[in-house]
């Protein structure tokens, strides 16, 4: 069956089909006890990773009162960038479901690529590591656009990258930026409700919400069949 022929969707990374909190986490932590600050939880981590790593590190810091000029602030974001890229997966794991569906939606004629505010060097690291990177026609990351999710600029070069067409596109997320992202657009948007956000899936206005990949390939034939 190729009743998507020529629909395009696009997937967020963290938290969308990687968990990657734990070494985010990781990373994060060597920043912290480098600046004499106390470690954070993972469950801080997994509600703040989709404003990026700079944020996270703000967010940590501002927490015990201690704040950054944005020249510091960028010394310690690329640390925390080499320290995560030097072990990119040591503990993340590829969400249940997710390469059989991503089988099953190319067999069915649809493009795919990946649509994150991780770096794209960074993200095309991470997806060779957990055994994904076959599946997608291109990673547009937040450093190969002007404006990073929800910026629709970002969501549309990457329908564009993979030559969809934005009128049959969709994005799969977690996050309110991908909800952004894709409503700026005018695409519909799904998010999983297993991600990192601080507020529910249920609560972003998207289209539908999925507890499990399984359900994906059913969720979207509404809005991209032929």
């Amino acid at each position: 069956m190729t009743d998507l022929a020529g629909a395009a969707i696009a997937f967020d990374l963290d938290g969308t089909l990687v968990d990657t909190a734990p070494d985010l986490h990781r990373a994060l932590n060597h920043v912290l006890i480098e600046e004499g600050l106390p470690e954070t939880t993972l469950v801080n981590v997994r509600a703040f990773v989709g404003h990026g790593a700079r944020a996270l590190i703000r967010r940590a810091a501002s927490s015990h009162g201690r704040t950054y000029e944005d020249s510091r602030l960028d010394t310690l974001t690329e640390t925390f960038v080499d320290v995560y890229a030097s072990d990119i997966a040591r503990f993340s794991q590829v969400f249940d479901g997710v390469e059989e569906t991503l089988q099953a939606l190319a067999a069915s004629g649809a493009r795919l690529c990946v649509c994150t505010n991780k770096r794209t060097g960074l993200s095309n690291r991470l997806l060779e590591a957990v055994g994904l990177s076959e599946h997608f026609q291109a990673v547009i990351g937040a450093d190969s656009v002007p404006k990073p999710k929800p910026d629709a600029g970002h969501f549309l070069a990457a329908i564009h990258a993979i030559g969809g067409d934005p009128a049959r596109s969709l994005m799969v997320g977690d996050s309110i930026s991908d909800v952004g992202a894709a409503r700026n657009a005018g695409a519909p948007v799904i998010l999983v409700n297993f991600g990192y956000t601080d507020i529910p899936a249920e609560q972003l206005g998207a289209d539908a919400v999925m507890s499990h990949y399984s359900e994906l390939p059913s969720l979207i034939r509404p809005w991209l069949r032929r």
